[in-house]
């Protein structure tokens, strides 16, 4: 399994980062290695299920994603199933005017063989590709800090 996390503090209120990460094509705009979101379907909870094309280094893997939690304003959380398999989430947490907001995702590679060979790198690829979606949530929403949710 691999684990990473990370988090960024953003001049914007949680309700309003909530609001932007639950709109799945928000998550294409943030995530450089989203290449296809489709499917989106509402569940009743008011969280989505959909699938999605990401870019493994080079390669494109598709998977469905499920919310598992959808807690407006504090977190969403999903299952990852296909050709990564796993949970992945932000928490979002009021902080001096703004919001702190953490990104984490534990998931597996798969084939075992491949795992043990491109771990290591994945792992390294995976955390920058973390860094810049939050980096980019954050310019997202640099110019919505006093803008109330709508």
């Amino acid at each position: 399994m691999v684990s990473v996390a990370d988090d960024i503090t953003i001049d914007a209120a949680p309700e309003t980062v909530f609001e932007f990460l639950d709109e799945p094509a928000n998550h294409r705009t943030i995530t450089p290695a989203i290449s296809e979101i489709s499917n989106v379907e509402p569940l009743d909870d008011g969280g989505k299920e959909l699938d999605f094309t990401y870019r493994l280094v080079a390669v494109p893997v598709s998977g469905h994603l499920v919310q598992t939690v959808h807690d407006p304003p504090r977190q969403h959380r999903f299952e990852m199933e296909g050709g990564l398999s796993g949970e992945l989430g932000f928490e979002i947490a009021a902080v001096d005017g703004g919001s702190r907001v953490t990104y984490s995702a534990t998931y597996s590679i798969p084939g075992y063989v491949i795992s043990r060979v491109v771990e290591p790198f994945v792992r390294r690829y995976n955390r920058s590709e973390l860094e810049s979606t939050l980096a980019n949530l954050e310019s997202e929403l640099a110019g919505d800090a006093g803008r109330p949710a709508e």
